[in-house]
């Protein structure tokens, strides 16, 4: 099918294309600078100029699909409901625009994104095969700039690698890879109004992040407070502290997903996360 993609030019984005096509699918992507259609090209893709900002383009786009990957998200943490109201613009646009046709929509979830997701959910009612992927916090995999980047940083600039208290809270994860497996089966398979677990490994010990990250740098690793972790690890304090534990048994039994790809410890211990 022809299938457009938001975020095509991104980490996770980019991957997906590349699945897609590798599927025998044809993709167009949305890129708003002629570096992004550029690497649409090279991939063997279409380009689609616009931006999330530009809600004709994004309906043109939509209706002359036979399906749509929403991926594009913008990651302004000084404007976070900012944000979250553009996504759920360009999911409203997207969704009007696939309206009666029994189209595939997948939609990515965020972080208090409800309205989006909720807004997905309904679409279902008019004849739009939605879906929802729910990655995990860790999308790993060589190009990440995510958590574990950050954790490599803040390590190296306070010389310890730390986790917090007994750093048995869990983080979920998922390589990028059998992240982009889920979006084109998704595509493919999802019923109508499905919310779907993008995890792979359902809960690492934030203790053995920790202690992975401070061997490769040969640094100490130390247990810290739930007081001394924001002075550590700053906007992620929060979130180092989080015990979010995660099954996609559903998920892979819905969808016949099976993650192949190194898990979260395997890839960070290939070394390649350190190389920067």
């Amino acid at each position: 099918m022809r299938v457009f993609v938001t975020g095509a030019t991104g980490y996770i984005g980019s991957a997906v294309v590349r699945e897609l096509i590798n599927a025998g699918h044809k993709v167009v992507g949305l890129t708003r600078s002629d570096s992004g259609a550029a690497r649409l090209k090279e991939a063997g893709a279409g380009v689609h100029h616009g931006a999330l900002d530009d809600l004709d383009s994004l309906q043109r786009g939509a209706a002359a699909a036979d399906g749509v990957i929403h991926l594009a998200f913008k990651h302004d943490f000084s404007d976070v409901a900012g944000s979250l109201a553009t996504d759920l613009r360009v999911v409203e646009t997207i969704g009007a625009a696939l309206k009666g046709s029994g189209k595939p929509f997948v939609t990515t979830a965020h972080a208090n994104g409800e309205a989006s997701d909720n807004v997905a959910i309904e679409l279902a009612k008019h004849r739009v095969r939605a879906s929802i992927v729910s990655l995990a916090p860790s999308v790993h995999g060589e190009g990440d700039k995510g958590f574990v980047p950050r954790l490599i940083n803040i390590a190296r600039d306070k010389g310890v690698s730390a986790y917090i208290g007994g750093g048995s809270n869990r983080w979920t994860a998922v390589h990028r890879l059998d992240a982009a497996h889920l979006f084109r089966l998704a595509l493919e398979r999802a019923p109508a109004g499905s919310r779907l677990d993008g995890v792979a490994d359902e809960g690492v010990p934030f203790r053995d992040i920790a202690s992975v990250i401070g061997k490769h740098l040969n640094l100490p690793v130390v247990s810290i407070s739930r007081e001394e972790a924001d002075a550590y690890f700053g906007f992620l304090g929060s979130i180092a502290a989080l015990d979010i534990p995660r099954s996609s048994v559903q998920t892979q039994e819905l969808l016949g997903w099976h993650p192949v790809h190194p898990g979260l410890m395997a890839d960070v211990e290939q070394g390649y996360y350190f190389n920067s």
